[in-house]
């Protein structure tokens, strides 16, 4: 059941993350400069030690297209640039990814992509307030903005308490 489940909503969410990506790349046009050089070149993402009692997550392989964003590769392929992260701990993971954290991480494989990799993970920023003011107006997207920071502090916080008491076992 679960995998079913899994199946169904998989490719969604990863389609929807590629249109985030790509949204975030097609603003910054020195992002698709670094990228455009990479076409037809593949990235993968491997999460180790993935805990059982979750499902397994579809391929996390991404390829470069013709204009300079990326594609999701809904099916296995070779890399040229391999990302391995370790998932033993997935909460502790998202917690130090969205406090802007870079988690370890082995990386194999081309050296000019990952180095534009690196640039792009340290450089590009989603301007969520501007998307906002785009699609709600600027007094709503002010308030969605401001509660987004406030969730965005509280996490930060979370995460240190937790990592305070993991800590101090």
């Amino acid at each position: 059941m679960l995998q079913n489940l899994n199946a169904l909503w998989a490719p969604a969410l990863m389609d929807r993350l590629v249109l985030v990506v790509n949204h975030v790349l097609a603003g910054e046009p020195a992002a698709v400069q670094r990228l455009l050089p990479h076409r037809g070149r593949v990235l993968r993402l491997d999460l180790l030690q993935l805990p059982r009692l979750l499902p397994a997550p579809p391929p996390l392989a991404f390829v470069v297209t013709p204009a300079g964003l990326v594609e999701w590769c809904r099916e296995p392929v070779d890399a040229d640039l391999r990302v391995r992260l370790d998932a033993t701990n997935p909460a502790v993971l998202a917690l130090q990814v969205l406090s802007g954290q870079m988690p370890p991480l082995v990386i194999e494989g081309d050296v000019q992509l990952a180095s534009d990799i690196d640039w792009l993970l340290k450089n590009l920023r989603w301007d969520v307030a501007d998307d906002l003011e785009k699609r709600f107006g600027p007094t709503v997207a002010h308030e969605l903005h401001r509660l987004g920071a406030s969730l965005a502090r509280a996490m930060r916080a979370g995460r240190q308490v937790v990592g305070d008491r993991l800590r101090s076992r």
